[in-house]
């Protein structure tokens, strides 16, 4: 499947073509890779989750054809980013262990024929958890959902390219705000707290985000709650 980035992005307002072109990659010769891009708290990783299952759904038998590789799983560990002086401004660009994000997902695409674990990040532990995700051989569609999939800092720049397709969820940053406030509540800060660090490290990340969507293959802009 061509990318449209090079006449701009296509906008997708309804699921059934995001579901249709997930498709085309799965049936394609090879394995594919696909990223969902987008601001923190737009729910890549629901969206993820929905286009795993559906596509699971129209092939009930046999062994498991799409597997996911998120990107919150190379969150630096919080000791690390304390070591760092980055332990306030996790989520950032700098917070990530890019290089090995990157050198997972090629290895990947170069070696299908084995198994190959991702980790994922718990939002109970605040931690990545290691082995949390298996691709075997059988996959034949590697989704991995993030904020940085498109760039827009420093080592963030090949990620792009790794990626046969990249869709790019938006949503308004009002919402995303909410969403984000109630995230921090959930994982035990006070009010003032949890919209303090929202406002001062998820906005000003959101604006690096969006800042990129135009380089996506396709931008999603659905009603909240969709899937």
């Amino acid at each position: 499947m061509p990318r449209n980035h090079h006449d701009g992005p296509l906008i997708v307002r309804s699921l059934p073509p995001l579901l249709d072109r997930a498709e085309d990659l799965l049936s394609a010769d090879g394995r594919h890779l696909l990223g969902i891009a987008g601001p923190p708290g737009a729910g890549k990783s629901t969206l993820a989750h929905w286009t795993e299952t559906a596509l699971r759904a129209r092939h009930p038998e046999g062994p498991p054809l799409v597997g996911q590789v998120p990107m919150d799983g190379f969150h630096l560990r919080n000791a690390v980013l304390a070591d760092r002086g980055l332990r306030h401004r996790k989520g950032a660009p700098d917070t990530f262990d890019v290089e090995a994000y990157l050198k997972l997902l090629r290895a990947v695409r170069a070696e299908p024929d084995r198994d190959h674990d991702a980790p994922a990040y718990s939002r109970r532990l605040h931690e990545p958890v290691a082995g949390a995700h298996r691709i075997p051989p059988t996959v034949r569609l590697v989704i991995s959902e993030g904020n940085y999939l498109l760039g827009g800092a420093a080592g963030w720049e090949d990620v792009r390219d790794v990626f046969d397709e990249v869709w790019f969820l938006a949503e308004d940053p009002a919402v995303t705000r909410e969403r984000l406030i109630a995230r921090q509540l959930a994982g035990g800060l006070s009010p003032e707290a949890a919209q303090e660090w929202v406002d001062r490290s998820d906005m000003a990340n959101t604006e690096i985000v969006n800042a990129r969507k135009d380089t996506a293959d396709v931008i999603i802009e659905v009603a909240p709650g969709t899937f």
